[in-house]
């Protein structure tokens, strides 16, 4: 099911206030979903040219991403590149699948759900403004993706190296929506900054970490 720009944002919304005006939400059990437009896997630019273009941008445009991009953007981060087996665009230490991809945009909160392509929302309304306090610059992307350690994932790994390993596999995840960036020429930037302890609160975590934020738009 193709989703266009309009209706991503104006059918969750609604659809949020039939859901979410009589409880709380929850992280993942709850909200409507929408599947996201099939994946572009063929073409593309030279990677040896992405490479060369992947650099920090702090300039957004306030536009909406449209529907392709929204798509191939969430299944770079961290989506399914071998059905069969389940395995994904980003590694993973002992193929832990750890890092949850949460996006926040003007109309609500959303976690993207790697199985079947498609985002999940978790609750409305706007909490960039609120989760990038530090970041004015980037209040305008359209897209900030937040990286968050699920702590159910991790616990085939002792304590001591949980953090360890929770960090190196967010870093691969960000280096992917990077390298998405620069490859059609949007702007991004990470951000460690964040208001945690906020984002912690609206998504109902209870052991789970909060590690970074990603603004992604149009550059301005």
């Amino acid at each position: 099911m193709k989703v266009k720009v309009f209706t991503f944002g104006a059918l969750l919304a609604f659809l949020s206030i039939s859901l979410f005006s009589q409880a709380p939400a929850t992280r993942i059990e709850r909200g409507p979903e929408m599947h996201l437009e099939p994946v572009e896997r063929g073409g593309g630019r030279p990677f040896m040219e992405v490479l060369n273009e992947r650099q920090t941008t702090r300039q957004f445009s306030e536009r909406e991403l449209e529907p392709r991009l929204l798509s191939g953007l969430l299944w770079a981060a961290n989506g399914i590149n071998r059905e069969a087996e389940g395995k994904r665009t980003a590694p993973s230490a002992r193929d832990a699948r750890e890092i949850d991809v949460y996006m926040l945009t003007p109309h609500g909160i959303y976690l993207y759900v790697s199985e079947g392509h498609r985002t999940r929302l978790i609750k409305p309304g706007d909490y960039r403004k609120e989760a990038l306090a530090r970041a004015e610059f980037a209040l305008q992307a359209p897209v900030v993706l937040v990286y968050v350690a699920n702590s159910k994932k991790l616990e085939k790994f002792d304590a001591s190296t949980r953090d360890f390993y929770a960090a190196v596999d967010c870093g691969f995840v960000s280096q992917n929506v990077y390298l998405y960036c620069a490859s059609e020429h949007l702007s991004t930037v990470v951000l460690g900054g964040i208001n945690k302890e906020m984002l912690a609160k609206v998504l109902g975590l209870v052991n789970d970490k909060v590690l970074l934020a990603q603004p992604v738009g149009y550059r301005d």
